[in-house]
């Protein structure tokens, strides 16, 4: 008896000893399930109170405000309440300090658009050639020194790379090429020079994002290729990027909204000049530099200024909104899965 006691132990400790341990794997996994999902509810829920305090603002303003103990007056009326939709769409004039105040949208778009287009320019080829060499050609020590060094410009304060299109790239970069040897006037605020480091700014994502997606790609499809006959750069440009086209449109399309979002560098670089004009030489103003001049505390809380900061952040926000849908629905529609 004695005897099968003893032999009996150990077995009787291991299986408690398991269920110990799968029990503690449950209460792990669930706490972590929590963590995340929790993590996910405060994202959604800032995400709706955002959308919310721009909705209330700008399209219907529902909170009474409270003026006495028992006295509640009409709510500030929201910024289209008292600017039509379509005089917000399609005038042409932006001039909420002027006596005749006009709220046209157009020119603060036209001049965000100026900018991400230029950055886009610069950004995107640059940013897709650096990922190809980093995918490609990219011994693993020099991979392993660059993309970190790539990677730091993304790690610099936005404000540096607005004084440093103020006080490099518009005099001497711009005005030598431009003014000196064209004679084409270059002005000290410019779209040209804030589309330049905005596009500096967004060669990291772009950079990133496609080099894992390039990177991602069987290694089967490249020794097909190279069986074949195929040099390096057929590889590259005909088997690679091709089989990687969905997880690289996404990116630029990412890297674009950055771009449209950009806040600082354009506000110290672009200059304030709300016009629609096509020279990229001169002053414009963006959406995101309108909000930022408006929000420093001139305008009076509760008047047609401030509300129209909300106005043009929610146009912003759903710019922004629809360049990510239709990232997720390029990735979706064209994404290839290998076995």
């Amino acid at each position: 008896m004695s005897t099968a006691s003893a032999s009996d132990m150990p077995l009787s400790e291991a299986t408690t000893s398991l269920r110990r341990s799968a029990s503690f794997t449950r209460l792990k996994e669930s706490g972590i399930r929590s963590l995340l999902f929790l993590c996910a509810a405060v994202s959604i829920l800032t995400t709706l109170g955002i959308v919310a305090i721009l909705f209330s603002n700008a399209i219907y303003d529902v909170s009474p405000r409270q003026v006495g103990p028992d006295t509640l007056v009409r709510p500030n009326e929201a910024f289209f309440q008292q600017v039509s939709v379509t005089e917000f769409v399609t005038e042409t004039r932006w001039t909420p300090g002027y006596t005749e105040k006009h709220f046209g949208i157009m020119p603060l778009v036209c001049g965000t658009l100026m900018i991400a287009g230029i950055a886009a320019l610069i950004g995107l080829p640059i940013g897709l050639c650096s990922a190809i060499y980093l995918s490609e050609y990219a011994a693993p020590r020099t991979r392993a020194i660059i993309k970190p060094v790539l990677e730091i410009l993304a790690g610099i304060p936005t404000v540096v790379y607005g004084y440093f299109a103020l006080v490099f790239v518009t005099p001497y970069v711009l005005k030598p090429i431009f003014q000196d040897l064209l004679g084409i006037e270059v002005g000290v605020f410019n779209a040209a020079s804030a589309g330049i480091v905005v596009g500096i700014m967004i060669i990291p994502m772009i950079s990133s994002l496609s080099e894992d997606v390039l990177r991602s790609v069987p290694r089967s499809l490249r020794e097909a290729a190279y069986a074949l006959g195929s040099t390096r750069v057929d590889v590259s440009t005909r088997i690679v990027v091709p089989a990687a086209l969905s997880g690289i449109i996404a990116s630029f399309l990412l890297a674009i909204s950055r771009a449209i979002g950009e806040t600082m560098a354009v506000t110290i670089a672009a200059g304030q000049t709300a016009i629609v004009t096509a020279d990229p030489l001169g002053s414009v103003a963006t959406m995101t530099s309108y909000i930022v001049n408006v929000s420093k505390g001139d305008a009076v809380i509760g008047s047609i200024e401030e509300k129209s900061i909300y106005a043009v952040g929610l146009t912003l926000f759903l710019m922004t909104l629809v360049m990510n849908i239709i990232s997720q629905f390029v990735l979706r529609r064209f994404r290839e899965v290998y076995n």
